[in-house]
C-alpha cells in the first residue's frame, strides 16, 4: 500500500483485493432469482409502521424480517439494521429502527442465518435449537462450509445483498440513498457487506471492526465473521473499509469490549484507511467513536447512527437525539405462523446449500493426487527423531513408565507418556493416540499397559491443543484453533496428524523399536488424524479406529454436527473422503470398529467395519471383545 499513490492505482488495487476476498469466501451465489417477498401483517402506532415480511435470497431459503416505515406515503432514504449474536435476531435492533423510521427513514431488519425464525437445528420436542443458541450453529454451519471450500459469511453476505434488492424494489425507498450498520455480528456483517457492495452510502459498524494483530491471539471471531485464508492472503479488516472509499463510514467500538474487539483494534483500522481515503481527498468521510461501557451500542453511539444517516442521506435535515418510541415483543414481531421458516412449504435450510454446492463441485481425485495433497498439507515429517526430555519416570508391571516431552516443530513441546518394557531387544510399537473414553470399555490408560505387558513399547500421544480450547462445545469441537489455522494458511488437523507422525520419529528412532513394526490406534474424530497420518507415511504398518466417523460427506447430511472442527480440511471433501485414505494405506490394515455419524452414533455399514455386540449384564465378559480387538491389531 506504500507503493499507492494515485488514485488509479487505489482503484486497481481495490479490484485485486475485492477478487481475492471473493476467491477466498469461494465466491458469491450465482443465482438472483425472484425474492417472492410477502407481507404476512402490519403493527401500526402513531410514529411508524411495522411489515413483516419474508423472501427468499435464494430459492426456498427463506429470509424473515421486519420492515419499519413512516406513516406518510413517500419516498424515504433506506436502511439496513443488521443483528448480533442475540437468539431473536431482528428484533434486537428495535430502538434504532423504530427512530430511524421516526427520523423518516425505511429500515429493514432481518434474521441472519441461526437466529429469529431461521435457527437451523430446531427441534420441535425440545422446543429448542439442538446445536444451542446462535454462535454455535454458525460455528457447525461453518466447519461444513470448510469442507466445500467456501467461507460460510458467504451466505450471510447474500442475504444482506438481496435485503438490500429488496429495499430498492419497494417504491417507497429511494435506492440512491441506501446505509447499513449493525453491533457485534451484525457489525461484521456491516462491514464486509458495506466493502462488497457499493450500493450502500454510508456504513457503521460497531463493536467488531478490529485489526487481527489485536483479535488473532483471542477467541474473537465467530466463523462466519471472517473468511478463510485472510491472513495468508495479506488481507486485514482495513481493506473492507478501503474497498469502498470514499463511502462514509463510521468505526465504533466501546471503552470495555470484553469480547475483544477492543478500541485499540478498531484505531488501527481507522489508522489505516484514514492514510488510504486522504488519496481520495475524502478524509472527512471517515469516523472513529468510542463509547461508554461493554461490548454493545449504549446511546452515544446509537444517536452517531442517527447523525450520520441524517448527514450523508438526508441532507443534515433532521434531528438526531434517540426519542421514546413504542417497543413490541419478539412474538409479536414474528413474520411466520409459527416462528420458524423451516415449516414454509419448499423450505430449505444452510446445510442443505451446501450440499448442493457439493454435488454440484465433486470432482473425484486420484490416489496420486491424494498423497501431493498430504504432502501440501505438511503432514509428513523428514523422519528426524525429535528432541526429547523425560520429566519423571516410575516402574509398572513388566517395566517401567515415562512422562516425556518431545518437540513436534521448533518451540512447539507436545506431552506423552512412554511404556518400556523390561526386556531386551528389539520390540514392536503401539502409537496410542491419547483417547478421551477409551476404548470400547477399556480406559485408555489400561489399553496401554495392557499392549505394553505384551512386550511391545507403548507411546500415548496427545497432539496438539490450544489454550482457547474453552470456547468449543460439543457440536463445534475445537472451532477457534481451526479457524486461527484457516487464517493464515495452515490446517489443525494436518498439524495434528504430524504430531503423530513425530510420534513415529519417536518410536523409530529408539533402539529398543523395531522401526518395521509400528501400529497405531485412536478413538473418536482422533481416528482421522491417526488415519491422515498412516495414509501419508508407510512406517505406520496397522492402525485400529474406534468409534470414528465413517465419512465426511455425511458431515454435509444433516444440520447437526459433532466436532466437525477437528476434521475440517479446505476442499479435502471435493475430491476425496475418508475411505480414500483408507484405500491409500493398502495393502496395510485398517481395523476400524463400531464406525460412526456426525452426531456419534454408531451405522451399520457392512464387512469392512467390525462392530461389538451389546454387552448387558455379562459384565464379567467385558474385556473380551476389545482384547480380541487388540489381538488383531498386535498380530
Amino acid at each position: 500500500m506504500a507503493q499507492i499513490h494515485t488514485l488509479a492505482q487505489a482503484e486497481q488495487r481495490k479490484r485485486e483485493v475485492r477478487a481475492k476476498m471473493l476467491a477466498l469466501l469461494g465466491g458469491l451465489p450465482e443465482n438472483r432469482g425472484p425474492l417472492n417477498p410477502r407481507v404476512t401483517g402490519e403493527l401500526h402506532n402513531d410514529a411508524f409502521t411495522i411489515e413483516k415480511v419474508i423472501y427468499e435470497s435464494l430459492p426456498g431459503f427463506y429470509v424473515t424480517a421486519n420492515v419499519y416505515r413512516p406513516n406518510l406515503p413517500g419516498r424515504y432514504p433506506g436502511v439496513l439494521l443488521q443483528s448480533g449474536h442475540t437468539q431473536e435476531g431482528k428484533v434486537e435492533n428495535q430502538r434504532l429502527a423504530a427512530n430511524l423510521a421516526a427520523k423518516g427513514f425505511v429500515v429493514l431488519c432481518f434474521d441472519p442465518i441461526g437466529q429469529g425464525e431461521r435457527e437451523q437445528t430446531y427441534s420441535r420436542q425440545l422446543n429448542a435449537p439442538v446445536a444451542g443458541w446462535s454462535v454455535p450453529e454458525h460455528n457447525v454451519l461453518g466447519a461444513q462450509a470448510v469442507l466445500v471450500k467456501e467461507g460460510s459469511a458467504r451466505y450471510f453476505i447474500w442475504d444482506a445483498m438481496r435485503s438490500i434488492d429488496y429495499l430498492v424494489s419497494r417504491p417507497d425507498v429511494d435506492p440512491a440513498k441506501l446505509g447499513a450498520a449493525g453491533c457485534s455480528g451484525g457489525g461484521a456483517l456491516t462491514t464486509f457487506t458495506g466493502g462488497l457492495d457499493s450500493r450502500l452510502k454510508v456504513v457503521i459498524p460497531a463493536c467488531y471492526p478490529s485489526s487481527f494483530q489485536q483479535l488473532f491471539p483471542t477467541p474473537g471471531p465467530d466463523s462466519e465473521m471472517v473468511f478463510p485464508g485472510f491472513l495468508a492472503g495479506g488481507l486485514d479488516t482495513a481493506d473492507f473499509v478501503e474497498l469502498s472509499a470514499p463511502t462514509p463510514w463510521l468505526l465504533q467500538s466501546t471503552e470495555n469490549d470484553e469480547y475483544y474487539f477492543s478500541h485499540e483494534g478498531v484505531r488501527r483500522v481507522y489508522d489505516e484507511a484514514q492514510k488510504w481515503y486522504s488519496l481520495y481527498q475524502a478524509a472527512d468521510h471517515l469516523g472513529f467513536m468510542i463509547g461508554p461501557g461493554w461490548h454493545g451500542m449504549p446511546l452515544v453511539s446509537r444517536e452517531a447512527v442517527y447523525q450520520w444517516m441524517i448527514r450523508y442521506l438526508k441532507d443534515g435535515r433532521g434531528d438526531s437525539h434517540e426519542q421514546p418510541v413504542p417497543m413490541y415483543s419478539n412474538s409479536e414481531l414474528l413474520v411466520t405462523k409459527t416462528g420458524h421458516v423451516a415449516d414454509e412449504p419448499g423450505s430449505r435450510k444452510a446445510f442443505q446449500l451446501l450440499y448442493a454446492d457439493y454435488q454440484a463441485r465433486k470432482h473425484p481425485g486420484t490416489i496420486p493426487g491424494l498423497m501431493k495433497e498430504l504432502q501440501d498439507l505438511q503432514i509428513p515429517t523428514d523422519h528426524s527423531p525429535p528432541s526429547v526430555k523425560v520429566l519423571r519416570e516410575e516402574p509398572v508391571a513388566e517395566g517401567k513408565k515415562q512422562s516425556i516431552r518431545f518437540e513436534s516443530e521448533a518451540g512447539l513441546w507436545l506431552e506423552g507418556t512412554l511404556y518400556i518394557p523390561s526386556a531386551a531387544g528389539r520390540k514392536p510399537a503401539v502409537l496410542l493416540v491419547e483417547p478421551d473414553n477409551g476404548f470400547g470399555l477399556k480406559p485408555g490408560g489400561n489399553l496401554a499397559e495392557a499392549i505394553a505387558q505384551q512386550q511391545q513399547v507403548v507411546l500415548v500421544l496427545q497432539p496438539r491443543t490450544s489454550s482457547l480450547q474453552a470456547s468449543r462445545t460439543v457440536h463445534t469441537g475445537d472451532w477457534v484453533t481451526n479457524l486461527q489455522a484457516n487464517l493464515i494458511g495452515r490446517n489443525l488437523p494436518a498439524m495434528r496428524a504430524h504430531d503423530i507422525l513425530r510420534g513415529v520419529d519417536l518410536l523409530a528412532a529408539r533402539p529398543d523399536v523395531d522401526a518395521s513394526s509400528i501400529r497405531g490406534a485412536a478413538r473418536g474424530v482422533k481416528g482421522i488424524w491417526l488415519l491422515l497420518a498412516a495414509a501419508a507415511d508407510p512406517r505406520i504398518g496397522k492402525i485400529w479406529l474406534d468409534h470414528t466417523p465413517y465419512s465426511l460427506q455425511n458431515a454435509l447430511e444433516n444440520s447437526v454436527t459433532t466436532q466437525l472442527w477437528d476434521a475440517a480440511i479446505p476442499g479435502f471433501l471435493l475430491s476425496w473422503d475418508l475411505p480414500d485414505l483408507r484405500a491409500a494405506m493398502a495393502p496395510r490394515t485398517v481395523l476400524w470398529t463400531d464406525p460412526t455419524d456426525w452426531t456419534t452414533h454408531i451405522v451399520s455399514l457392512g464387512p469392512h467395519y467390525q462392530y461389538r455386540y451389546v454387552l448387558g449384564d455379562t459384565t464379567d465378559l467385558a474385556d473380551a471383545q476389545d482384547n480380541a480387538y487388540l489381538h488383531q491389531l498386535l498380530h
